[in-house]
């Protein structure tokens, strides 16, 4: 005859092979979520671009009533083409003049540009909006 103890433990599960089972499954479970982050951690790292862009903003000049020369500076790594957009702004910061510039590779890193903006009313500054990689 079985004691109370061992008929609980049959009834509830707490038998010798289910902590095996258990145990087994924790350790099966952590060795996939290891896997699973390296994998994740080694292809985020390895695929990734490098390249980096940054933009400032250097001035305006010749604003008129239906245009404005904006100024600024793009720095990218060497051999690299890059994509801007340029707009021009009016008194209440509402955009009145756009354009996208495409940007061919050069050897120097960072380099100046003046473009002139046509714009549908008189603009009171101009800036890069956004530069991208192609």
């Amino acid at each position: 005859m079985t004691s109370t103890q061992q008929s609980l433990d049959e009834r509830y599960g707490r038998t010798p092979g289910a902590e095996r089972r258990q145990r087994t499954l924790m350790i099966v479970a952590g060795v996939v979520f290891a896997l699973v982050f390296t994998a994740w951690v080694v292809w985020g790292g390895l695929s990734g671009t490098n390249a980096s862009i940054e933009t400032r903003e250097l001035g305006y000049a010749n604003a008129t009533d239906s245009s404005i020369d904006v100024r600024w500076e793009v720095s990218v790594d060497p051999g690299q083409p890059v994509g801007c957009a340029i707009q021009a702004l009016n008194e209440s910061f509402g955009i009145v003049g756009w354009r996208i510039i495409e940007i061919p590779a050069s050897t120097e890193r960072t380099r100046v540009f003046v473009e002139t903006i046509r714009t549908a009313e008189p603009a009171v500054t101009g800036l890069p909006y956004r530069c991208w990689l192609p």
